[in-house]
């Protein structure tokens, strides 16, 4: 008997994925995007992060998990103009590829996975990482990455109960304090030192423009998550910070070439799916200063995407289109 040969893809649009998109489940598959990394079970291509004539920044993340036949890429990137539209101005893609037949699967918009996933690691380095008894928090940006981070931070520390925001154009965020007023005690940061020195843990989500503190605020036990910095060039942390504290990455290659490690290159780091697989140890000390360098690796963007597939698959969500080949 021949296989079936199928002629559909399956196309989820943004109103469409973020229907299929829920916190938790995205946290278990960024675990397990992050397991697979560490146990080599999960393949990472060389990136692609190349700045366009038009003033847009352009990426591919691509790999492959072989045991499920997995096989796809994520285009994205940022493109500021699109402010001038109102439209979002990060933007991306994803395509989801038979790995038997090179023929397409499934389309994905990818915004809201890229939004998800991010956060979901951004949290995962909270539960791994940050005092379990954190009460206070200081975010650095309030747009969309700024606010998912926050969404986890809430959801996985629970005793955290004060945020610290800061905004780029130095005024309070309306619309943010809105969206959060019912669920912690907020303060407009004007003082960015006073707020880092006084938060148990720091969120950096800004688009990367320079060392937003400076070193002499950072306080002994607390906790860095940084994920602005996912180019070359960008940064968020002063310098000294990194050698100082204990240092974690998504991927040793891709942070030491676009995240904050590009600063300090020499700095000894561990891989966080080391810690779910027991590859590595970490036991915080009340005195430990930690950093989790997130700059976002294919195999998040395929271990959510898949489940995105699988339950659009069972819910019967998302548009079928004739793909002959």
């Amino acid at each position: 008997m021949h296989p079936t040969k199928i002629t559909d893809l399956l196309l989820l649009d943004s109103h469409q994925v973020e229907a299929l998109l829920e916190l938790a489940p995205v946290l278990d598959a960024v675990k397990q995007a992050f397991a697979l990394h560490s146990r080599r079970e999960g393949r990472v291509f060389p990136l692609v992060r190349e700045r366009l004539h038009t003033g847009a920044v352009f990426g591919i993340k691509s790999g492959d998990i072989a045991a499920q036949n997995v096989l796809g890429f994520k285009a994205a990137g940022f493109w500021p103009g699109n402010r001038a539209l109102a439209s979002e101005q990060h933007q991306a893609t994803i395509l989801l590829i038979d790995p038997a037949t090179g023929r397409p699967l499934c389309l994905i918009d990818g915004n809201a996975v890229t939004t998800l996933r991010t956060g979901a690691a951004g949290g995962m380095g909270l539960q791994l990482l940050a005092r379990p008894d954190s009460q206070s928090l200081c975010l650095f940006g309030t747009g969309v990455q700024g606010r998912i981070q926050l969404d986890y931070a809430l959801l996985l520390l629970p005793q955290l109960h004060t945020v610290h925001y800061a905004t780029s154009n130095g005024e309070p965020n309306a619309a943010f304090e809105a969206r959060y007023r019912t669920r912690c005690e907020l303060v407009h940061a004007r003082d960015a030192n006073a707020a880092v020195a006084t938060s148990d843990v720091v969120i950096t989500a800004t688009t990367g423009g320079g060392a937003l503190f400076d070193l002499a605020a950072v306080q002994p036990g607390t906790h860095f998550s940084c994920i602005g910095s996912d180019t070359r060039g960008k940064r968020e942390l002063p310098d000294g910070l990194l050698p100082r504290a204990k240092l974690f990455v998504d991927d040793q290659a891709q942070a030491s070439s676009i995240g904050e490690l590009q600063w300090a290159p020499a700095t000894p780091c561990t891989e966080i799916g080391d810690l779910l697989t027991g590859q590595a140890r970490f036991q915080r000390q009340p005195g430990d200063v930690t950093v989790f360098d997130s700059t976002g690796i294919a195999l998040q963007d395929l271990t959510v995407a898949q489940m995105l597939y699988l339950r659009a698959a069972a819910t019967q969500t998302g548009t079928r289109i004739h793909w002959p080949w």
